[in-house]
């Protein structure tokens, strides 16, 4: 089977996030007080975090660093062993659904700030929107008869 068009909208998607949340991410890191960014400290005073260091962290490591990993497995289809244990759908490629996992936690990282930050920015409607998109075009069927293990490419 040949990649379809949600295949290659699969791949975009998840780039464009590595694109989005690695320079955020170390922005944020390097410079816990927002400043970078733009981003003011009040926004973080309901919020945990006495600065953005850890939201920093998480957004680099989790949000932009793990879909690099995800991209490389969805275009190269490498079997890695070492992931299958936490691999939800043991008849798909471990990236297939590492890629559900990266919709579920840009949602969930989304809900997250919207907790603690109480305030809305345009931008969280744009990456909630990405993460629904992922989880769904990860379950098409087309999609998922790609990655299924054992598959040949015609």
């Amino acid at each position: 089977m040949k990649k379809t068009i949600a295949t290659y909208l699969l791949m975009v998607l998840i780039a464009f996030q590595i694109i989005s949340a690695i320079p955020a991410g170390w922005a944020m890191f390097t410079d816990p007080s927002g400043m970078k960014l733009g981003i003011p400290m009040d926004v973080l005073e309901l919020s945990p975090f006495p600065d953005f260091l850890i939201p920093g962290l998480f957004l680099f490591i989790f949000l932009g660093l793990l879909p690099v990993f995800i991209l490389y497995g969805l275009i190269t289809k490498k079997e890695l062993q070492w992931v299958q244990p936490i691999n939800l759908y043991k008849n798909q490629h471990w990236s297939l659904t590492f890629a559900y996992y990266l919709g579920l936690l840009l949602v969930l990282w989304i809900n997250m700030q919207l907790l603690f930050i109480q305030k809305y920015f345009f931008l969280q409607v744009v990456f909630s929107l990405l993460g629904i998109v992922i989880v769904f075009l990860t379950h098409l069927p087309k999609t998922k008869q790609y990655y299924i293990l054992g598959g040949k490419e015609q």
